[in-house]
């Protein structure tokens, strides 16, 4: 495995520095904060979601020799995703991640610039969708709902 960037984690929570870009959780609330995306060599679907997708690297860690955890965000989402290889799910298990956009035209152009295999948009009465995979056949969907998108 090779060397990744390292994220630094204090020892005592006094010292973690609030994120104004994460919501706060308040008492009854259950957010989705973190999904595993089971894959075959971590390295390559690092670099798939950051470089190709814009997710950002929030976390590469290396606890002990054998272990790295490694968490991304899509742009502007309150989940993350965790990248796992080795673990119960088979890579490429994953079906049908939904990324909600305000464009979905737009999306589906920057991905397929960026040399990502996007289908071809759907329209389903209003509801779009597009689908694509990472490099182990997780599937993921860009999905626009006119109700969903910002004034």
């Amino acid at each position: 495995m090779a060397d990744g960037p390292t994220t630094e984690i204090p020892a005592d929570a006094s010292e973690v520095v609030p994120d104004p870009d994460h919501v706060l959780v308040a008492p009854g609330q259950l957010l989705l904060e973190l999904m595993s995306v089971p894959v075959r060599d971590v390295d390559r679907a690092l670099t798939f979601y950051t470089e190709q997708l814009g997710f950002a690297c929030d976390v590469d860690v290396r606890p002990a020799p054998e272990v790295r955890f490694v968490q991304l965000t899509p742009p502007g989402s309150a989940c993350s995703i965790s990248l796992t290889a080795g673990g119960d799910q088979p890579p490429g298990s994953l079906r049908a991640l939904h990324l909600v956009v305000a464009d979905i035209d737009a999306a589906r152009d920057a991905l397929v610039a960026n040399g990502v295999d996007v289908q071809p948009v759907v329209d389903h009465g209003g509801v779009k969708w597009a689908y694509f995979s990472d490099p182990d056949g997780n599937e993921w969907c860009l999905q626009y709902m006119p109700w969903r998108v910002a004034p």
